[in-house]
């Protein structure tokens, strides 16, 4: 007697399948889009006009420093990143009128009426060996200091967080807390 022959599956249709559920896939699933820093860049010089310098008062700008080691430096002390959202909020604010911090210009804010805004300016300088991980830390200590003022404010003033308020609320609350965050070009301090 000769051999039996076992039956084969007909494979020449999975490949038109495996594609069909492919673009099946890649139709229906979501990609989630990532979002970045939230920085306010200032607008493009006119070529017809001149730079100017702008001059700021030594006393309303903090420089934060991270170090390629990752060592954090704020204004003229070493801190823990834990210690940061604390040493700018209290930059910022000034609540003692202290002659070291930020001084305090009385703006009309509109809908709102006139506010001591702090002219303070933070500065963030790091070396080009500094981790990505640290560098994104300060800058969410950074924003988290802001973002808290702005709830104080909010909440002070209107009864409820930040988040919470009208679109012309939220536009008051920035007037009067302004995120004036200045990054400088990375620099090699190892190399001499």
């Amino acid at each position: 007697m000769g051999k039996k022959k076992t039956p084969a599956i007909n494979s020449s249709s999975t490949a038109d399948i495996a594609f069909l559920l492919l673009c099946y896939f890649l139709m229906t699933t979501t990609m989630g889009s990532q979002t970045g820093l939230n920085r306010r860049l200032p607008p493009m010089p006119d070529k017809e006009d001149q730079q100017q310098d702008i001059k700021l008062n030594r006393r309303n700008i903090i420089i934060v420093r991270i170090n390629s080691n990752d060592r954090l430096l704020a204004g003229s002390e070493p801190l823990d990143i834990s210690q940061l959202k604390d040493k700018i909020k209290e930059f910022l604010s000034n609540p003692a009128n202290d002659p070291s911090l930020p001084e305090k210009e009385p703006k009309h804010i509109e809908g709102f009426g006139e506010y001591p805004v702090s002219k303070g300016v933070i500065s963030l300088q790091n070396d080009r060996g500094t981790s990505y991980r640290a560098y994104i830390a300060v800058q969410n200590e950074l924003v988290k200091a802001i973002n808290e003022l702005r709830d104080e404010f909010s909440s002070k003033n209107f009864g409820k967080k930040f988040a919470n308020l009208s679109e012309e609320k939220q536009k008051i609350v920035k007037d009067a807390i302004p995120q004036n965050i200045s990054e400088a070009e990375p620099k090699d301090t190892g190399k001499k």
